[in-house]
């Protein structure tokens, strides 16, 4: 029977109804004897009346009301008025978790904040031998001071249904006692199975693990908004528990709410899914880790312990000022609590730096004025400077310099068309390849000083010791020079037995003499061995594996990649090895024909550059001037833009970056229509056109460095075909010819070759051999020339051609520098491109042996899509009349590049 105001239970005066439902009614009370206000919940005479759930009942009360923490509802009482038994707890205002979720997925602080408090709350229970049994959105309250988990250890369920004895389900005993909202069937066995356990839902015991797993499915639904596990009946939600996966956290609809910068946090989704293994033995086995990772994901999001945990020290506060209420006014508890609110946020605030764990300050710098992008973010060794590269209108990359105490960033004069700057020790200038020429600049301006020519280098390390580390081609090793000029010397050797082909991304260490850099493996072209040399020796020892840069950091640690994740491992310099597991510092790092855009300065300040990789690029359309025109057609980490013989298509290139891999597809450009070809499971690259248009080539590459040359219809209708390559040998295609139908290739870097594509006997033919590093080739229409970008005989690469039929001959079509070849008008017009992003075109005259004209630029094209050796950026009709060009997508360059003030925080909290 409802009970009307004024009614007492005991000391507890009732006020007014909160929700009446099958579960039993919720007042409002006051508790006459301490003057405070309590939610008071009268059970269900059917289950009051059954000695033995009664009994159980008791025993488990008398358990949750020992359990003080600041995010479980607190159990006063419990008691008996006549044939009335009731509950006495904590009332609580606020709104569920459930009626929150209705409005959308919550933002990361948000998600990982009251996650962290609903795991905190459960380590607590699951300490004392309490398991919840029915943790869900509708069972934890959302109020000022920070999440209250409710109905701890009250709901019992031993199997799928309510049977009779001792077996009695219990489910929902005490649902919400404290919600003021009306009660409703919600907590019924349909809505209980959406968060039930495997197991559960098998009539086994629920334990902690089966928390565990309800705890995953109320981070899933907060993190996108949908529940983990639906179903349109019983029995299909039910299966969908036992067998399938949900969606994961970034692809559902909704999943951005989770996001801390527009992606998931790192490793949220990680979590989530080992909350949710189906396997108890396989599940994360306890609450606290569950709120220990959590911690975890919001340091590295970038938010602070303080907004995170800082909630619960308010909460405590609020806890302990209820004491202080005995027999005191109002006005004198309402003092006493703001007093303690004050001083809990204090101590939240200045707790970390009490346990001598600091944190690590993080804020954006904005991209230098006037640049489309801006990247490869170089901290000075003394931290006071910020040098990074940035690309203009033109395609040209120039160095900016900017104070940390400064806001603009100013360019550095005379570093037009530079690789990538990098600092001296004194941090007053920048060294940098241009022009094919190491040079140096003071940041305070002053013309360039030339220090060597730097044939194939781009990346440098300048170490106290006064010397300069230089790298080169994907086939050479590193080579020294004084920084005050000098000739270059072997650093390194080549590690052949570690099926290493080259080495790149010399890293000085403070001392001058030893470095860092990568030894580059047989089909990773960003990454290989982390390898520690010395000035004075070629010889190194191998440390570990990259994916891409790996740099020295302050306190002997090592930063590297894996993916486009960057980790630091702990380095035993005396031991010459990396010791301890690798720690994760951030996600999403931009990694491109850079291999990974971070840096550290001697006193642990970290820049680093974050890009999403899948809108880099753009495609479009432009004329021989190189007018735009049209609309974008596709965007992304694209390269080797191919036309179709009839122009209506496009093959491309969508490039694999870290560990992900490349895909050909095709864009339709009449229909607008954009598709993907290949689904090979390994790397595919180079995709070019068959003759007749209906067929198309390209590269593959395995994760143990084996290449294949595979032949597939653009329409789907034939399997691929595979060309087998000999043991050992690689193949980076660049041609189809319209003559002989061969695949046009160049094998390792000094083998030009070509593979029948018809018929079984598909013998290797052997078009040209070379002691020198060869680029990208093309044979001419009527199959009489080669030509071919090379740097035999000259400092820089050239074009050559070489006569395939007739009398031997080579002729140097280029004449200041030049690479990736193609023939338009019939083999009447050669196109190259060269290393500062020019498009040239000559004229060629075959009919009386072979005469070239004067290179005459087009336009540029910049070096926006070169990310590995013969890639493209650029493509062109037979008619050398259409162009396709791939250019830095403006929308997807946002120029941000981010600091870490202190990188030993974040290796000191993990």
């Amino acid at each position: 029977m409802p009970l009307s105001a004024g009614e007492r239970l005991g000391p507890y005066e009732i006020v007014a109804p909160l929700g009446a439902g099958g579960m039993g009614e919720v007042y409002r009370a006051r508790d006459t004897r301490l003057g405070r206000e309590v939610a008071v919940k009268v059970l269900p005479v059917h289950l009051s009346a059954q000695p033995e759930i009664k009994a159980r009942f008791e025993r488990e009360a008398k358990t949750i009301s020992s359990l003080n923490h600041p995010h479980i509802c607190t159990l006063f009482d419990i008691g008996r008025e006549g044939d009335v038994d009731f509950l006495v707890m904590e009332l609580i205002e606020g709104e569920t978790l459930a009626e929150r979720l209705k409005r959308g997925p919550l933002p990361g602080p948000e998600l990982l904040r009251i996650g962290t408090q609903v795991a905190d709350a459960l380590d607590r229970a699951h300490r004392a031998g309490v398991v919840h049994r029915d943790l869900k959105p509708a069972n934890v309250m959302l109020t000022r001071i920070g999440a209250k988990l409710m109905d701890f250890g009250l709901s019992r369920v031993t199997g799928l249904a309510g049977g009779s004895g001792s077996s009695h389900s219990l489910v929902t005993l005490t649902q919400s006692p404290t919600m003021a909202q009306a009660l409703t069937a919600e907590g019924t066995l349909l809505g209980t199975f959406q968060y039930m356990a495997p197991e559960q839902l098998e009539g086994k015991e629920a334990d902690v693990r089966s928390d565990i797993w309800a705890l995953g499915c109320v981070l899933y639904e907060m993190a996108t908004g949908r529940r983990a596990f639906e179903g349109r009946s019983q029995a299909s939600l039910i299966a969908a528990i036992l067998e399938r996966e949900p969606p994961a956290v970034g692809e559902t609809p909704s999943g951005s709410g989770v996001s801390v910068g527009g992606a998931p946090p790192h490793g949220m989704e990680r979590l989530i899914r080992n909350c949710l293994a189906k396997d108890p033995e396989e599940r994360i086995q306890t609450a606290h880790d569950v709120k220990l990772q959590l911690q975890g994901i919001a340091e590295f999001a970038g938010l602070s312990a303080v907004s995170v945990a800082s909630s619960a020290g308010v909460a405590a506060a609020v806890s302990a000022s209820h004491a202080r209420t005995l027999g005191g006014a109002r006005v004198a508890w309402s003092a006493a609590v703001l007093a303690l609110l004050l001083a809990g946020g204090t101590f939240a605030w200045l707790w970390p730096w009490t346990q001598g764990k600091p944190l690590a300050m993080r804020f954006e710098v904005g991209g230098a004025e006037g640049t489309l992008d801006t990247f490869w973010p170089r901290v000075s060794p003394d931290g006071q400077f910020l040098v990074m590269s940035g690309t203009d209108s033109t395609g040209s990359n120039h160095a900016y310099v900017r104070r940390m105490d400064q806001l603009e960033a100013q360019e550095i004069p005379g570093t037009a068309n530079l690789q990538r700057p990098y600092w001296s020790p004194d941090s007053k200038e920048v060294v940098f390849v241009a022009d094919g020429k190491i040079q140096r600049v003071p940041i305070a301006g002053g013309s360039p000083t030339l220090v060597c020519a730097a044939p194939g280098g781009a990346d440098l390390s300048w170490g106290r010791s006064g010397m300069i580390l230089l790298d080169g081609r994907s086939t050479d090793s590193l080579r020294v020079v004084p920084a005050g000029g000098g000739e270059l010397q072997p650093a390194t050797r080549i590690d052949r037995a570690a099926k290493e082909t080259g080495s790149g991304w010399p890293s000085f260490l403070p001392d001058g003499k030893r470095f860092l850099f990568i030894g580059t493996v047989a089909g990773n072209t960003a990454g290989g061995n982390i390898r520690l040399g010395k000035l004075g020796s070629l010889d190194s020892k191998l440390l570990g594996k990259s994916d891409g840069r790996a740099e020295y950091a302050p306190g002997d640690w090592v930063l590297f990649l894996r993916g486009t994740t960057l980790f630091a491992q702990k380095l035993d310099l005396a031991a010459e090895r990396l010791t301890g597991q690798p720690i994760p510092l951030a996600d999403g790092i931009r990694v491109g024909s850079a291999a990974g855009h971070f840096s550290i300065s001697q006193a642990g300040i970290l820049a680093l550059c974050r890009q999403r990789t899948d809108e880099r690029y753009v495609m479009r359309t432009a004329d021989r001037r190189g007018n735009i025109s049209g609309p974008a057609l596709v965007t992304g980490m694209i390269a080797n833009p191919r036309l179709s013989p009839d122009g209506k298509q496009v093959l491309y290139w969508r490039v694999g970056l870290g560990r992900s891999r490349g895909e050909i597809f095709v864009y339709d450009l009449v229909r607008g229509t954009d598709t993907r070809l290949t689904f090979t499971g390994d790397d595919a690259s180079y995709p070019e056109w068959s003759p007749d248009g209906r067929r198309f080539a390209y590269s593959t590459l395995t994760d143990d460095g084996k290449s294949r040359l595979m032949i597939g219809s653009v329409d789907g209708s034939s399997a691929a075909d595979s060309i087998v390559l000999a043991e050992g040998e690689a193949a980076n295609l660049c041609q189809w010819t319209p003559v002989g139908s061969r695949l046009v290739c160049f094998s390792g870097a000094f083998r030009a070759v070509a593979y029948p594509t018809e018929g079984t006997n598909r013998t290797v033919e052997a078009l040209l051999d070379s002691s020198r590093f060869m680029a990208r080739l093309a044979v001419s229409p009527d199959g009489r020339w080669l030509a071919l970008g090379t740097n035999q005989g000259s400092p820089v690469p050239q074009v050559y051609v070489v006569s395939l039929t007739g009398p031997p001959g080579r002729w140097q079509v280029s004449t200041t520098n030049g690479y990736q070849p193609m023939w338009t008008k019939g083999g009447k017009e050669l196109l190259y491109q060269t290393i500062e992003g020019h498009l040239m075109a000559v004229d060629i005259d075959a009919s009386s042996g072979f005469r070239a004209g004067t290179p005459h630029q087009l336009f540029d094209v910049g070096d926006r899509g070169a990310l590995s050796v013969g890639a493209l950026n650029w493509g062109c009709d037979a008619a050398g009349e259409k162009f396709i060009v791939i250019v830095p997508n403006r929308a997807a360059t946002s120029g941000k590049i981010e600091v870490v003030s202190d990188f030993h925080a974040l290796v000191s909290r993990k």
